[in-house]
């Protein structure tokens, strides 16, 4: 499908990178990480922002601490928007430590939630027991995200061994794989301790996975978000995006913020060049 400018923008603007997704989409996505939004709160950004976002995640462990009545009536809401919804991977692996595994699933799949995190971001999981859990959510009707990475700054970060788990996860039946960079975006992932992006480290991750665009990278700074677009293209997937940052985000997208609307005149003029030069 095209991506068109609501009404009345489109009739005179049409955005100068083209070929966005409209939902339900496969690329492109936007991940949005919610620490406690209320109801009320929740309503009005969903009624500004949903068509832009495409998961909700209830991070930093907050989910068990909504009032029960508040928690069902959220994930119902955000629902209703046509936005998945699923707790933060941090949950799952409490409840594996903990030897709940099943319980969790279900409790999920019951509250309403449409997807599950699997993560190994503070404790280890095996690799047999990371795969059972993903073809347990999948029994239940769950959609699956997966994340890698480790939450700890001091451990390290290996691209080949990065890459390797994100194919077992694609192989395994999930549907994209997020990378691990946390809310601060610092010292993490492929992020140096200022927030920059470690092109070497990206790339050497690129360079061994089969489909890049099962990738979904965090990037919770904007400037973060303005490069992997920019080295990436618009269609990347990103993730832990605050809910203030949406918009402008999809504006990012669309091309029509400074950076990404440079580069889309480049590209249109590159286009143009070949075109000439292909003129017998």
């Amino acid at each position: 499908m095209t991506y068109h400018l609501q009404s009345p923008w489109q009739e005179y603007l049409q955005p100068p990178w083209l070929g966005r997704q409209t939902k339900p989409r496969f690329i492109g996505l936007t991940m949005v990480i919610d620490k406690g939004m209320d109801l009320v709160t929740t309503e009005h950004w969903l009624s500004l922002a949903a068509d832009h976002v495409d998961f909700i995640k209830l991070g930093f462990g907050t989910a068990p601490l909504y009032p029960a009545a508040q928690l069902l009536k959220k994930i119902s809401l955000v629902k209703s928007y046509g936005v998945d919804i699923y707790p933060g991977g941090t949950l799952l692996e409490v409840a594996v430590h903990q030897g709940k595994t099943k319980e969790f699933l279900t409790l999920v799949q019951e509250l309403g939630f449409t997807y599950v995190e699997v993560s190994a971001g503070t404790i280890d999981i095996e690799p047999m027991l990371r795969r059972q859990i993903i073809a347990q959510a999948h029994t239940l009707g769950l959609g699956v995200l997966t994340e890698v990475g480790k939450k700890d700054i001091d451990t390290p970060f290996e691209p080949k061994a990065i890459a390797r788990q994100i194919e077992d996860d694609l192989a395994t039946g999930a549907f994209k794989v997020i990378v691990e960079g946390r809310e601060s975006g610092r010292g993490i992932g492929i992020y140096d301790a200022a927030g920059g992006i470690r092109l070497d480290i990206l790339q050497a991750i690129l360079d061994d996975v089969t489909h890049p665009e099962s990738i979904m990278w965090e990037a919770p700074q904007v400037s973060q978000q303005q490069k992997l677009l920019i080295k990436l293209g618009h269609s990347t997937n990103l993730g832990n995006i605050q809910p203030g940052d949406v918009l402008a985000l999809e504006a990012t997208r669309l091309g029509m913020r400074s950076d990404t609307f440079k580069l889309s005149i480049r590209e249109v003029n590159l286009h143009a060049q070949t075109q000439t030069a292909n003129i017998p």
